[in-house]
């Protein structure tokens, strides 16, 4: 039988899952995957920490209906800070293009007020969502985004069941073989976000998850339309460095350039 409110109380480090709260557009796209957890029984449980950032932090969470293991899972819960407790300066440069509808959000961000620091970093976390529900119906390998929720993304773990994360690509060791396989991976990926009409926009060794084999890309808030944003082609061109330049310098030798002009054609 599953537990009632009343039978539980969330203990240390717990709550009662969010995923009732959230309105039907801050949840994933449908079909949900049969491992998503939308038990209103649910609770949330803190793990430990998976990975600070500039901008956000990135916690392991556990998704379980008490005494029911059918329905247990484990998510990353990435949190975005306002801009005081934030040391990510470079929004600018990948928001132009973007606008907000909300007339008073828009007047508080332009004063920087303490509301307006909340709504830049909502703005960010209903920006990865979004990116990520777009890239998913796409069919790009990014984690499946669960739901968000104020400053607050859930999103699939990309990891071993135990709670161990998928290491970044640039932890990963590899022969020249193996090296050119994830390549020719992440051009793939690269290829649906510009078919799409985006560019990632801040691609590197460090937001590409290898997990059994596969590569998954991660870290989207700042994904940038080739052609609304002014700045799109040159974000577009440093992805391709950036990722030319790591493998060329573990001597699988790859053009930037022509990744470059390959991206073009497919946007």
């Amino acid at each position: 039988m599953i537990p009632a409110f009343a039978d539980v109380e969330p203990g240390d480090a717990q709550r009662w899952s969010t995923w009732p709260a959230v309105t039907p557009s801050e949840r994933g796209p449908l079909p949900w995957p049969a491992w998503v957890v939308t038990s209103a029984g649910a609770l949330d449980t803190e793990l430990g920490i998976l990975k600070t950032g500039k901008e956000a932090d990135v916690f392991l969470l556990e998704r379980a209906v008490p005494d029911d293991p059918a329905q247990r899972t484990l998510l990353a819960a990435k949190r975005y800070r306002d801009s005081d407790h934030s040391s990510f300066h470079r929004s600018g440069v990948y928001t132009e293009g973007r606008t907000t509808r909300n007339t008073r959000d828009a007047r508080a961000l332009a004063r920087k007020s303490e509301h307006g620091r909340a709504v830049a970093a909502a703005q960010w976390s209903f920006a990865e969502f979004q990116a990520l529900c777009r890239m998913w119906e796409l069919g790009a390998p990014v984690p499946y985004p669960v739901q968000v929720s104020g400053s607050e993304v859930l999103m699939e773990f990309i990891g071993h069941a135990d709670g161990t994360a998928a290491p970044r690509l640039a932890q990963v060791r590899a022969d020249g073989a193996q090296l050119g396989g994830l390549y020719d991976q992440i051009v793939d990926l690269m290829r649906v976000f510009a078919s799409a009409g985006f560019a990632h926009g801040d691609l590197s060794a460090y937001n590409l998850l290898v997990h059994e084999g596969r590569v998954r890309v991660i870290d989207l808030p700042q994904i940038v339309d080739i052609v609304a944003n002014p700045q799109g082609l040159d974000l577009l061109h440093r992805d391709c460095v950036n990722i030319c330049e790591w493998f060329t310098r573990r001597r699988v030798e790859r053009d930037a350039e022509e990744l470059f002009a390959e991206m073009l054609a497919a946007s």
